[in-house]
Order: structure tokens, then C-alpha cells, then sequence
């Protein structure tokens, strides 16, 4: 020994699982599901009740606090975040079903829910624009989707509503396609699905 500190650097490869697809298809099919109603095809029925909470609930919140131990920012904001929005939604939903709980929000209100929702979604898909085409996709079109869904809580246009339904569809399948290129890519090593990554 000669007094001096060895300093000893070690490389620790990160062998945990992506946890994208998980929050990406959370989100996509219960989106889906939830415009297919927006659409006027069916009634909001249990089903898409449950999605909102276990699904796009729920695992999106378990994706997001996966992306915070791989040190993504991005991904624990985006998954967490959207993850609460659902149940915030579902709770929004089913409150005021309980009479002593809570009454029920007024549609001017619930306009300005889904605004700051919509700048939130603005401000995430100019972070996409450094990560790819397929999450680009999917941060416009929930923009988009959230100010329909604002304009036709203010308005109470019922054909602005079943647009926003018709859009959010787009939206989801999106998220659905991202997360799902994301696991073939992954299993095959290669490209079966393109994300369109972007050039730094």
C-alpha cells in the first residue's frame, strides 16, 4: 500500500425491459375505445370505465416510474402523467354519481380540463421532436384531439364532439402502432415496424 486511493470505474449495463410499449398501448387502445364512444357508436359503458383505470391508468403510471429508474425524463413525465389523466377522468366520470361526493363538473369547466391538458400535450410533442416520427404522431394528433374535445365541451356541438371522436381514433391507433413496433423491433433486432428516428 502506497497511501494512495485506487479509483475503480465500473460500467453497469441496464438490462431491465423498455417499458414504452406498456405505456403506449395503455394509452392507445383505451383512447380508441373511449372515441369509438365519442363517435356515438356506443354509450360510455364499465368497459372503457375500466380501461380508463387498470389500462390507461394504472399501467401507464407503472411504465412511467419504470422510465424514471432508466433516467428518461420524458418518458416518466409522458407515461405518468397521462397514466393520472385517466383516472383524474374516470374519477371526473364516476364521482358524481355518488350524490354526497361530488356534483357534476360543468362543461365550461371540464373545456378548461381538457385546455391545460392540450398545452401540456403542446409542450410534449416539441420534446418529440427530438426522439421520432411515430411519437410525433401520436403528441399532434392528442393535441389536437384535447382542443376538439375543449371546443366542444364550450360549444356543446354534437358534430364537433364526434369529430373529436374520428381524431382521437387516429390518435390511438398511433400510440398502438408505436408501441407495438417497439416490441417486434426489440424481438427480431432489426426493423419490422420504422419509428422514423430522428437525426441529432
Amino acid at each position: 500500500m502506497d497511501g494512495k486511493s485506487d479509483e475503480v470505474f465500473a460500467k453497469v449495463k441496464d438490462v431491465s425491459a423498455n417499458p414504452a410499449p406498456l405505456g403506449l398501448l395503455g394509452f392507445g387502445m383505451t383512447t380508441v375505445l373511449l372515441n369509438i364512444h365519442n363517435t356515438g357508436y356506443y354509450g360510455l359503458g364499465a368497459m372503457i370505465l375500466a380501461m380508463g383505470i387498470f389500462y390507461g391508468g394504472i399501467a401507464q403510471v407503472i411504465a412511467g416510474v419504470m422510465e424514471w429508474k432508466k433516467g428518461n425524463t420524458f418518458g416518466t413525465t409522458a407515461f405518468t402523467s397521462y397514466g393520472l389523466f385517466w383516472l383524474s377522468l374516470v374519477a371526473l366520470l364516476l364521482l358524481p354519481t355518488g350524490g354526497k361526493l361530488a356534483t357534476a363538473t360543468t362543461a365550461g369547466l371540464l373545456g378548461w380540463y381538457f385546455i391545460f391538458w392540450g398545452v401540456f400535450t403542446l409542450v410534449m410533442f416539441i420534446a418529440t421532436l427530438r426522439i421520432n416520427r411515430a411519437l410525433q404522431v401520436v403528441f399532434c394528433t392528442l393535441f389536437v384531439l384535447f382542443f376538439l374535445l375543449a371546443a366542444h365541451e364550450f360549444s356543446g356541438n354534437a358534430a364537433l364532439g364526434k369529430v373529436a371522436g374520428w381524431e382521437g381514433i387516429i390518435c390511438g391507433l398511433s400510440a398502438i402502432y408505436a408501441g407495438l413496433a417497439q416490441v417486434l423491433n426489440e424481438v427480431y433486432g432489426k426493423t419490422i415496424a420504422p419509428l422514423g428516428p430522428v437525426k441529432r
